[in-house]
């Protein structure tokens, strides 16, 4: 159903008049320079705009279309409480019914200790909930100079102040005066690209925890108050850990009683072939970050998710000192709770746990069959749902393209042309994928056909300019 009668250029004027976009390049998109899709539609993995090009979004919206689109469960979901109670506060122990059975709900699916789960809207609010409750945590104990966060350079944790400085991309921190002096940056957990010659992935995750050590004993383990971490590198370029590197990195945690928040906003609800990307890698999480995946972005949802230990220093902080000072207007929101407890509940009854362990050996095995050894291609990576195409100029030697060349924008635009979605990722030339998790094996096949065919047309470009 349409809200006007305009046609697309007539909405491309009014969306270049009058929207501010995310992450864009402002000038040129008022200049109309930029590509000027406007989405009109969508079913199962495919999307289209309203000139009617159809595509398949090999990208899931932004990693969080988990249960597709056109869900009707959902959408009903959310219809039938809106006529019901489309508003109530969780203020001072007031509560709702879907709000009491999601968070049940949520605690359940993730099990290991968990005690209790505080609701916003996005993951950068929930990191920073979990940033706020970490220097609450320690002034409860009195030590109120334990504050630092250390994060890693590539993870991302959203772009607010404190979530912008716990993102280690540049592109988060230049002309905002970021990172803030409380947020320190650790070793890229990827093996491809900051492991010396002859390293072992072992070997090369030790060294990340003694590069940790040495960090943290730096700046004295008595400032430092938690690691924050994605589970798998997402907007950091799609980077499973290499073997070892959370036990390691665990147990340098424990040795300076630092807390651990995982960061499950892209990982968590099934998107590894786990329930959570903490479950695969044997995490021990104090605090877990959830969004997208919770609701599949059919209505905007966060999570922080609390462990026992930080619970009951929680509770005895507002024993001695009355209520805690934390809350955002939308936290708990009926709608958004009743949606993302429909999206859980789909989770189950279709048994999409069962299906990305099926279908995700599928995806790697044929992406590495297809890409493989290609002569710009330097890795192709992913676990369960996610995948990403490292291109380079030598692959062998591991020497990227000059940053100029654009290789990984044009190549997701030649993907674009070829009927699929992919993402240039900010760090690097990357292709990266994380589609629906109800794709199919055929669906796979499309994406990986394409992904071939637009690799190889990047790279005959190349060639032909002499850039190769």
């Amino acid at each position: 159903m349409r809200l006007s009668n305009l046609g697309t250029e007539q909405l491309r004027e009014k969306d270049r008049s009058f929207v501010f976009h995310p992450s864009t390049h402002l000038a040129k998109h008022s200049r109309g320079e930029t590509p000027n899709r406007i989405m009109a539609g969508a079913e199962g993995v495919y999307i289209w705009d309203t000139d009617g090009r159809k595509s398949l979004d090999g990208f899931g919206g932004l990693y969080c279309v988990n249960m597709g689109y056109g869900c009707t469960e959902i959408a009903d979901a959310i219809a039938r409480q809106a006529h019901e109670l489309p508003f109530a506060h969780v203020y001072a122990s007031q509560g709702t019914e879907p709000v009491a059975l999601l968070a049940e709900a949520v605690v359940e699916y993730f099990g290991q200790n968990m005690r209790r789960v505080y609701f916003g809207l996005s993951g950068s609010d929930a990191n920073e909930t979990n940033v706020k409750l970490v220097w609450y945590y320690n002034n409860i104990l009195g030590r109120p100079e334990k504050k630092k966060i250390i994060s890693r350079h590539r993870g991302y944790h959203g772009s607010g102040l404190v979530t912008g400085s716990l993102t280690g991309l540049p592109f988060f921190h230049d002309f905002f005066d970021l990172p803030l002096n409380l947020v320190r940056h650790t070793t890229t957990p990827h093996h491809y690209r900051q492991a010396h010659d002859g390293e072992s992935e072992e070997s090369f995750s030790r060294r990340c925890a003694n590069e940790l050590e040495a960090l943290i004993l730096a700046e004295g383990p008595e400032t430092v108050a938690a690691f924050i971490g994605e589970p798998v590198l997402g907007t950091g370029g799609i980077v499973p850990p290499p073997k070892g590197y959370w036990t390691a990195i665990q147990g340098v945690l424990d040795k300076y009683d630092i807390l651990l928040i995982a960061d499950e906003v892209v990982c968590g609800f099934a998107r590894t072939g786990e329930k959570f990307g903490s479950h695969l890698y044997g995490m021990r999480p104090d605090f877990v970050t959830i969004a997208k995946g919770l609701s599949s972005a059919y209505l905007p949802i966060s999570g922080s998710i609390i462990g026992d230990r930080v619970w009951s220093v929680l509770e005895q902080g507002t024993e001695k000192h009355g209520p805690l000072g934390h809350g955002w207007t939308y936290s708990g929101h009926t709608l958004c709770a009743a949606a993302a407890l429909a999206n859980i509940q789909l989770l189950k009854e279709r048994n999409i746990l069962e299906h990305v362990r099926d279908v995700g050996p599928y995806w790697h095995a044929r992406m590495k069959a297809e890409l493989e050894g290609h002569p710009i291609v330097g890795e192709v990576r992913g676990v369960g749902i996610l995948s990403a195409v490292e291109l380079m100029r030598d692959p062998k030697e591991r020497v990227p393209f000059e940053p100029g060349l654009q290789v990984g924008v044009r190549a997701a635009a030649a993907l674009f042309e070829n009927g699929v979605i992919g993402r240039a990722m900010p760090q690097g030339d990357i292709l990266g994928y994380a589609p629906p998790l109800i794709i199919t094996r055929d669906e796979i096949d499309i994406i990986v056909d394409a992904t071939a065919k637009s690799v190889d047309t990047t790279y005959r470009a190349l060639k032909a300019e002499g850039a190769l």
